[in-house]
């Protein structure tokens, strides 16, 4: 299982909010490429970067920020935030982004994922940000009527490389990832889901682990790696047994 270490970015700062809320922004870094070189150095094997400006303006906003966040580490990283339309998707993969997360733009615009996905196979991930369980975007501003199966079940043959599971209800409170619907979501479509939101602890990593769902690629682990509730060396032997 992969972890996915989360560097959210505001005001060009690495920065944790709760349940998608600007105004609660704590800042625990003021330098994002030196985060990312602190979580290489701990042996991860991703980063998880997300343009929290971007996602509510709709287009890039901390991309100086994710720029130096390339050229400090040699990690692949999967960006989301203000992705929605082709060019950006294509010059954030020209600059060396392995993965863009596409959010917004896949509830409105579907066909651009699928077009993203045939034009690069294997680097277009879906984001499946759920309010209540229905999908929200625009930064988690507006919440429709579909739920992420809907969603994920629109990509299928798309070419989609995975589906970034989030529990907007939960994410950055540190009570615990969603396991029965990221299970759910899993077992309801071929595509690899990746868990976020709610991580607090170790346990939570056990959890999906026993859920034993081999669709489940990964989490992404964002406060609970800041504020030291989760010790990386532990959590990666962990994430490495499965």
């Amino acid at each position: 299982m992969i972890l996915f270490p989360a560097i959210d970015l505001k005001d060009g700062r690495c920065v944790r909010l709760m349940r998608g809320e600007m105004e609660t922004a704590t800042v625990f870094n003021d330098d994002p490429a030196a985060q990312a070189q602190t979580f290489e150095r701990a042996g991860f094997g991703w980063l998880h970067c997300v343009d929290l400006d971007g996602a509510f303006a709709g287009r890039p906003a901390n991309a100086d920020a994710v720029k130096a966040i390339r050229a400090a580490t040699k990690l692949p990283i999967q960006l989301g935030g203000g992705i929605r339309d082709m060019t950006a998707i294509e010059g954030w993969l020209a600059a060396g982004i392995t993965r863009v997360i596409l959010g917004t733009v896949a509830l409105k615009d579907p066909e651009l994922v699928k077009v993203a996905s045939r034009a690069f196979p294997g680097r277009i991930v879906v984001g499946a940000d759920a309010k209540g369980g229905r999908i929200a975007t625009e930064g988690w501003a507006e919440v429709s009527n579909l739920t992420p199966t809907d969603l994920g079940r629109r990509f299928e043959d798309a070419g989609v490389a995975a589906i970034l599971f989030t529990d907007v209800d939960g994410d950055g409170l540190l009570g615990g990832v969603n396991v029965a619907a990221t299970k759910a979501l899993a077992q309801a479509v071929r595509i690899p889901v990746i868990a976020s939101g709610g991580v607090g602890s170790i346990a939570d990593i056990d959890a999906l682990i026993a859920a034993s769902e081999p669709n489940i690629e990964g989490v992404v682990v964002g406060r609970a790696l800041y504020d030291g509730r989760i010790d990386p060396i532990e959590a990666l032997m962990r994430s490495n047994s499965v």
